[in-house]
């Protein structure tokens, strides 16, 4: 009987308050998230409807806006206010050697690079470094007259940053993907520009060789000095030699061996006389045979020193007086026959699209401010509800 209470009890909870909370976890909640996902459209309608909406809403006024953005960016792009450049470029490579002693005259093959080979990204690195330099930056500037090319006033303040700043941004020098170096010019004549690229090529080699040639000569003086005086001491040291060998001293350590075998001889056979003879060249070979011996050790040494400065002495020679060129030209730059700045088209097409851009931006706040978009908004809630 109990047992059959509790059943009843059971079921009568489970039909009464189990049911209809199981039913409201399944079937109610996704409605409810259906509804939330419907709000949540609805209080987002900015970038979607409403953003049309006021397109539509102003599409004459934007028809208008655009318009009069293309013809004001077509105009304020054309020569008149913004001046034309033409580009010109050079292509070129570095030499891997810069000593022409090291490479055509020295016998150390190893450490010599080929005469012929391109340089790597050191020498790359390094010519760039030059074609920044003011030495290359103040010839152009001296030779084409770019002061007054650029329409710089002389009596102003800072005339040489304001040229400076247009050599920069006219003259622009750069590693290529591979390895070589591209020189590029801009200017409002296409001429002008081909001339004074090909003309900033030119430059380095003379430059490098300006540069070389000062520290070349300073060491080939130096080794011009040491040269000559080595060879004024050879040659006191020989005329000494010549003046002892007057007194009989040719070779000390012959003569000195001859003389005392040969004095042996006479002294056997009792010959007084040659036996004096003997010993007055014993005597003179012993007074002036240090001497000779230590002439003619030094000058055999200093021949030796001569020989190997000698060599030197070609080679910074060489250095001081020849030179090659240190650049390989891949191409060399030609008139241009079409500007590279502006672009035109591209100038009026960002300008319209920013100008309508920012005219909707306005439209948009307009209609906020005046309340319009807001009723917009309910509207379009209440239509979905």
């Amino acid at each position: 009987m109990k047992n059959n209470r509790c059943k009843l009890l059971f079921e009568y909870e489970l039909k009464n308050n189990l049911v209809p909370l199981i039913k409201f976890l399944i079937f109610d909640r996704l409605k409810f998230n259906d509804l939330m996902n419907t709000q949540n459209q609805v209080h987002r309608p900015f970038l979607s409807g409403v953003l049309m909406q006021i397109v539509y809403a102003y599409k004459k006024h934007l028809l208008i806006i655009g318009i009069i953005a293309i013809i004001l960016s077509a105009i304020f792009s054309g020569p008149y206010f913004i001046t034309p450049l033409y580009k010109s470029s050079v292509i070129l490579y570095p030499t891997a050697s810069n000593s022409i002693s090291k490479v055509l005259l020295s016998d150390n093959f190893n450490n010599s690079k080929d005469i012929l080979e391109f340089g790597e990204i050191e020498q790359t690195e390094q010519m760039l470094q030059i074609l920044n330099s003011n030495k290359i930056r103040d010839r152009i500037i001296s030779k084409y007259n770019l002061l007054e090319h650029y329409n710089i006033k002389p009596d102003s303040k800072y005339k040489m940053t304001q040229l400076y700043n247009e050599y920069e941004s006219n003259f622009v020098f750069r590693r290529t993907e591979f390895m070589a170096v591209k020189i590029t010019v801009y200017d409002r004549n296409p001429q002008l520009a081909a001339n004074m690229a090909n003309e900033v090529g030119e430059l380095v080699d003379s430059t490098i060789n300006e540069m070389q040639k000062k520290i070349a000569i300073k060491a080939f003086k130096i080794v011009e000095v040491e040269y000559i005086k080595l060879k004024e001491e050879i040659k006191s040291k020989e005329d000494s030699l010549t003046v002892l060998r007057k007194f009989g001293v040719h070779d000390y350590e012959s003569q000195s061996e001859m003389f005392n075998r040969q004095l042996a001889i006479e002294m056997a056979k009792g010959e007084s006389r040659s036996i004096r003879r003997l010993e007055n060249k014993l005597d003179t070979l012993a007074k002036y045979g240090g001497p000779y011996v230590s002439l003619r050790d030094a000058l055999e040494h200093d021949k030796k020193q001569l020989s190997q400065l000698k060599a030197k002495y070609e080679e910074a020679k060489v250095d001081a007086m020849e030179s090659l060129p240190h650049t390989f030209v891949i191409n060399t730059a030609y008139k241009a026959e079409k500007k590279t700045y502006p672009i035109r088209w591209l100038i009026v097409v960002v300008s319209t699209f920013a100008s309508l851009f920012l005219a909707i931006i306005i439209f948009s706040l307009i209609d906020m401010f005046s309340g319009k978009l807001g009723e917009d908004i309910k509207k379009k809630s209440s239509d979905v509800e």
